[in-house]
């Protein structure tokens, strides 16, 4: 394996970090969004899914009154 001096690695660094696209502050905004509106969907979903299940349980064998 080919050892590199520090000094090379940093400037392979700072051009690969020089590469990088940030996203703007209005595509963060609207991902956050996006994603807090995914999770509340998903949990909803789940609260239905395990509602159903445990309607269904309780209908079949009597339990958990």
């Amino acid at each position: 394996m080919a050892k590199i001096n520090p000094g090379l690695f940093l400037r392979q660094v700072r051009q690969e970090v020089a590469k990088v696209t940030w996203p703007s502050r209005k595509e963060t905004t609207i991902s956050t969004g996006m994603v807090f509106l995914m999770v509340v969907l998903a949990s909803v979903f789940f609260l239905l899914v395990d509602q159903f299940f445990a309607w269904a349980v309780k209908l079949i064998f009597g339990l958990g009154a």
